[in-house]
């Protein structure tokens, strides 16, 4: 039995073979036998034809020219060429457009001009609902005339215009252009254009009037048109039907129509005349013996539920096994047998069952495999590779950068939780995390990096993770599996200096001898960065929002450390940072070139923060007063020193003390940077100040320029302008 079953499935797999490869190569006939159907571009369907057994009648007669490459049609032993045949009783025509041109002196221009032209259209008509008859100009009317039967028909239409700036884009309803309805069954098409004033008045943008009969799905007006219309023809819709044989109507004979088998004809009211159509269920050519041929309904959107099968001219609908009904979707459907739905409920429960449960294994099995595989790229990518092999070298210190995981720095921010976020800008944002040990880290998630800078990004974490000094900020490791590298350092939890000396509440808490101490700490780290590291580093980018203080105000010298690496020499590294406004040193825009005299200017305005208490710039301030360094040194020069220092540091005894350190501030702001002192001569400078006893300050005079505050005014004082 289930042998004979399966015979039975092939059989019929078979047959539907076969069915759809004898449809595949039976193509519907589209013109007689032996005879061409086409002629350049053109298709030619029979009732039409190239030569005289090959048509319907002489009227139906498709002149094709082979003077032309390729080759064109034209309707009989006309110039009117053949552009599209249509089954439903269309034809496409190209005709010319009337012209009536005059030059600026309003004679005739004979070269344009062709004012008039009569066409035959055989025995078919204009169409009267695809097609209008034009008139373009602005001195301008025109004719079409033609036969309605017996009767002569005519008429026109005509436009003007004063200017072009009257006439509009789209619109023909006189006034640059218009257009009136052809009547229904117009034939034997004449077509003239005139001037009223042989555009002597508007010659200078419409010498000539144009006239024509075309689709009008294919013309949409352009005040350009009225310059010149470059196009001299237009596509023209012809109506065509078979004329009706009279001894065919008298016999009621169907056989001598010619309509063929598989079709119908219709007729079309007030054109003399029927076409044919395929029955329901065929297509194809209707004209022909066989050209209406069975359509596989089957093969394309159908109504049957379950089984379609194709019957000639239909189609029928049937059940599967274990279904009952009429197969059809506008009607009963198929219904399921009752001992099927159980059979079909429990398959389907378990296959979902089964397909939820691999499906989910199967996810989460490629995820972490793409999960890995990414971070597997982005681990080569950043150069993970090169700072194993760098550390790998160095695997006898004790001090070496750590190569975190993506999951525990996850881990250790609870997901990068908005909550540990401890500072943002720019170049990205600062969380604070706990590492399995407890140990409080920060750490820098950046929003972009230079991919083609690995090389000096790896050097630059394998050097500054040996830094070893109190007062910089360690860089402990980083993590390379992410799209952008994580930098981890110590944390510092007191804040920076600008937030504790430019914030007014906390600004008084800080003493002169703390700012002195946190000057004389980050020039000793600045010059041991220059001098005394195993790797020279240039900082670049020294400012008080870089400089961290711990909970005894201990001064944290930070992001050095963030940029890549570029050597400046065989043993020097320098930060590539660009700087901050205010703290950028002048020779950069003459030079490009940030150097070690460049951290010294940047020193120098942090030196001058911490006197004055204000910000490197500040829009809000008096053009004059909008830099500090500029605004220092004009003060300086005009002996008001006192005047712009920080209400609270000015104290009796260390007058000549703060003096001293303005005159340290002054030099490191030189604009030349061989002027100023190196970051050693700094650092020994505020060691020396911070050494010496208060009283030794009291005698301390500053030049002689500097003693008066405003010559001009004939005073020693002047008051700070805020």
């Amino acid at each position: 039995m289930a042998l004979h079953t399966a015979l039975s499935q092939l059989m019929s797999l078979v047959e539907i073979l076969l069915i759809v490869a004898i449809a595949a190569t039976a193509v519907s006939p589209r013109a007689k036998p032996g005879c061409n159907d086409t002629c350049g571009d053109l298709k030619i369907p029979y009732p039409f034809g190239t030569t005289s057994d090959c048509y319907f009648n002489k009227d139906f007669f498709i002149n094709c020219s082979y003077l032309y490459n390729p080759p064109k049609p034209f309707l009989r032993r006309s110039d009117v060429q053949v552009t599209r045949i249509g089954f439903n009783g269309s034809l496409v025509v190209l005709l010319q457009v009337t012209r009536d041109c005059y030059d600026v002196n309003g004679y005739t221009d004979n070269v344009d001009s062709c004012s008039s032209w009569s066409r035959s259209l055989s025995r078919f008509s204009v169409s009267n609902t695809e097609n209008k008859f034009t008139v373009i100009g602005c001195d301008s009317y025109g004719y079409v005339e033609g036969s309605i039967g017996e009767k002569i028909y005519r008429t026109g239409c005509l436009t003007i215009c004063e200017n072009k700036n009257s006439v509009y884009n789209g619109s023909c309803t006189g006034n640059g252009c218009c257009q009136i309805d052809i009547p229904k069954g117009l034939t034997q098409i004449n077509v003239s254009a005139y001037s009223f004033k042989n555009h002597s008045l508007v010659s200078g943008f419409n010498p000539c009037t144009y006239a024509f009969v075309a689709e009008k799905s294919r013309f949409n007006f352009s005040t350009d048109y009225l310059s010149k219309l470059t196009q001299d023809q237009f596509p023209l819709v012809l109506d065509w039907t078979i004329p009706v044989n009279e001894t065919c109507e008298e016999a009621n004979s169907t056989s001598c129509y010619a309509c063929k088998e598989n079709s119908e004809r219709y007729v079309r009211e007030d054109y003399g005349g029927y076409l044919c159509r395929c029955k329901n269920g065929y297509e194809g050519n209707p004209y022909l013996s066989n050209g209406c041929q069975d359509v596989d309904e089957c093969s394309g959107p159908h109504n049957c539920t379950h089984i379609c099968n194709n019957e000639e001219g239909s189609y029928s609908c049937k059940c599967r096994e274990g279904f009952h009904g009429d197969g059809r979707k506008d009607g009963e459907g198929c219904i399921p047998d009752v001992h099927l739905l159980v059979k079909v409920a429990l398959g389907v429960g378990i296959s979902l069952a089964v397909l939820l449960v691999s499906s989910t294994w199967l996810y989460l099995v490629l995820k972490k495999r793409k999960l890995m595989k990414l971070k597997e790229k982005f681990f080569k990518q950043n150069g993970g590779l090169l700072l194993q092999q760098e550390l790998s070298k160095r695997s006898r210190s004790s001090e070496k950068a750590k190569i975190f995981t993506a999951e525990e720095l996850q881990k250790a921010t609870d997901n990068y939780d908005d909550s540990r976020i401890i500072g943002q800008g720019g170049f990205g944002t600062v969380y604070k995390g706990f590492l399995t040990d407890s140990s409080s880290v920060a750490i820098k998630k950046s929003k972009i990096i230079d991919k083609n800078q690995t090389e000096q990004f790896v050097n630059e974490v394998v050097v500054l993770s040996q830094i070893n000094h109190r007062n910089v900020v360690r860089l402990l490791g980083c993590c390379l599996e992410t799209e952008v590298p994580l930098l981890v350092y110590e944390f510092v939890n007191n804040g920076t200096l600008f937030e504790h000396i430019h914030n007014k509440d906390k600004a008084p808490n800080i003493s002169w001898e703390t700012r002195l101490r946190i000057a004389a700490e980050t020039a000793g780290v600045l010059f041991y960065l220059h001098s005394a590291a195993a790797t020279p580093i240039i900082h670049r980018d020294v400012k008080s929002a870089n400089i961290l203080l711990d909970h005894n105000f201990t001064a944290k010298v930070s992001d050095f450390g963030t940029s890549k690496l570029v050597a400046i020499d065989e043993t020097q590294l320098s930060t590539v940072v660009q700087g901050t406004l205010g703290y950028l040193d002048p020779e950069y825009l003459h030079t490009s070139q940030l150097t070690e005299k460049s951290d010294v200017y940047s020193f120098g305005v942090v030196l001058v923060e911490l006197l004055t208490g204000k910000k490197a710039l500040w829009f809000e301030k008096p053009e004059g007063q909008r830099s500090l360094v500029m605004y220092f040194l004009t003060s300086l020069k005009q002996g008001c020193l006192f005047e712009i220092l920080e209400n609270h540091i000015l104290k009796d005894g260390n007058e000549g003390q703060l003096k001293e350190v303005a005159q340290l501030a002054k030099i490191c702001l030189n604009v030349k940077g061989e002027e100023r002192p190196t970051m050693r001569e700094v650092a020994m400078e505020l060691d020396r100040l911070r050494m010496m006893d208060k009283l030794s300050w009291v005698n301390v005079e500053l030049n002689p320029e500097e003693m008066e505050c405003s010559a001009q005014e004939g005073t020693t004082t002047s008051k700070t302008m805020y």
